[in-house]
């Protein structure tokens, strides 16, 4: 994947983008505030409710659920490093999924998703989209493409992954799947949460990607975003003022929000390496000792060759790793000494942080999904997801995880 074209290496995009001041000409660009926008000329107005002009076509803004300034300069950056022509952020990545297979579908179509996601996205499509809409899901391994092909019908209006499952790790095979949808008619969405600069999902094939922000994006875990980077026809949809479901609906991001995450990406480099080093290391050892650990950067790993193929060089295999502790009891004991004993990490759903966060995924970010489904995604009951942390050193913090393991009887 490395390359020196800009196009394709994310670091040169966002590097080569059009960078903008503030209005006294301070380096870092002006939050802008207002909730609408005036303009000189009153016959402007009626261009910009048609859709003649906008922000890209005059520098025209009507109101701020439709367009902000601030936010779409974050857009510009997103859309740079995912290698899309635009993109657009939502108050939270929910909002920004939500909008997606809003946009995509009509009353009664059909979604093909894979088993294994974010068990809110799960909920989305099982439960509130056939409920509110007719809109039916066939969740399917997607590792298996002989199923992604079968499941697709006519009525099928989009395939939907994430780059790495939550949370089993499996990586999408993104090419392939893009060739199926291709052959389909229909794009492939890909959720890029997991692994921001580690995969570009829309260089290797996808036509949508998308982010929650407040993961490894926004990197303190003190803010809520989402975002949708595709093509500028797509995301222009998204605002008609007739149809589109970011602005019927109104997941609206706040400025103040879009301003302090367009501080942080410049820094998401050295951030995801230090985040895939650190978590490289610590599955290495834990499965040196006989643990069951799921890592895409470990050889044993089912997709390590698939990930090798498709990752940028420069920022690891991603920051999350799983234990698999065998029971729920002893994931919840793990977890117990990790965060009380040790001050290893703490016990909270959510990822990206500089500082490790731990949760037993089967009853927590996945516990939207019955039984039957976490037995077909397996989701065990003792599988703790660690979002590693790159806080403290390698030395210490691997003495307390491998003390915690010794103290639970995991080794």
């Amino acid at each position: 994947m490395a390359s020196s074209d800009a196009h394709n290496d994310p670091i040169e995009a966002l590097a080569s983008l059009r960078h903008e001041f503030g209005e006294h000409g301070g380096v870092n660009m002006s939050i802008e505030a207002s909730s609408t926008f005036t303009v000189v000329d009153p016959a402007t107005m009626p261009d910009i409710f048609a859709g003649r002009k906008g922000p890209e076509s005059g520098g025209c803004y009507l109101y701020g659920r439709h367009f902000n300034p601030t936010v779409y300069n974050l857009g510009r950056q997103l859309a740079a490093l995912e290698g899309t022509e635009a993109a657009y952020c939502s108050a939270s990545g929910m909002g920004a999924i939500s909008a997606v297979i809003l946009a995509l579908c009509g009353a009664g179509d059909h979604v093909v998703a894979s088993h294994t996601i974010y068990g809110g996205t799960w909920a989305l499509l099982h439960d509130f989209m056939p409920s509110k809409t007719g809109v039916t899901t066939a969740f399917v391994d997607t590792t298996d493409l002989a199923a992604v092909k079968n499941a697709i019908t006519d009525r099928t209006r989009l395939l939907y992954v994430e780059s790495q499952s939550n949370p089993t790790l499996r990586v999408a095979d993104i090419p392939s799947l893009a060739a199926i949808a291709r052959e389909a008619g229909i794009p492939l969405v890909v959720d890029n949460t997991f692994t921001p600069l580690v995969l570009s999902p829309a260089r290797l094939g996808a036509d949508i990607v998308v982010h929650s922000l407040t993961k490894f994006i926004g990197g303190a875990s003190d803010l809520i975003g989402g975002a949708v980077c595709a093509s500028a026809e797509f995301i222009g949809s998204l605002m008609d003022l007739h149809t589109g479901p970011l602005m019927i609906l109104g997941p609206t991001m706040d400025p103040t929000v879009a301003a302090s995450v367009a501080l942080r990406v410049p820094h998401l480099p050295l951030r995801m390496a230090a985040h895939g080093e650190r978590a490289l290391a610590l599955a290495e050892r834990t499965a040196a000792l006989g643990v069951p650990v799921a890592y895409p950067g470990l050889p044993s790993h089912p997709d390590h060759a698939l990930i090798e193929q498709l990752r940028h060089p420069n920022y690891g295999h991603g920051g999350l790793l799983t234990l698999d502790a065998g029971t729920e009891e002893k994931a919840m004991a793990l977890m117990h000494t990790l965060q009380n004993e040790h001050q290893f990490g703490y016990v909270a759903v959510s990822l990206g942080y500089f500082d490790t966060l731990m949760s037993c995924s089967a009853t927590s970010t996945s516990s939207e999904m019955p039984e039957e489904a976490l037995e077909a995604a397996a989701i065990r009951h003792g599988l703790v997801r660690m979002a590693v942390g790159y806080t403290g050193t390698l030395a210490q913090r691997w003495g307390q995880l491998q003390t915690a393991l010794e103290a639970v009887g995991l080794t």
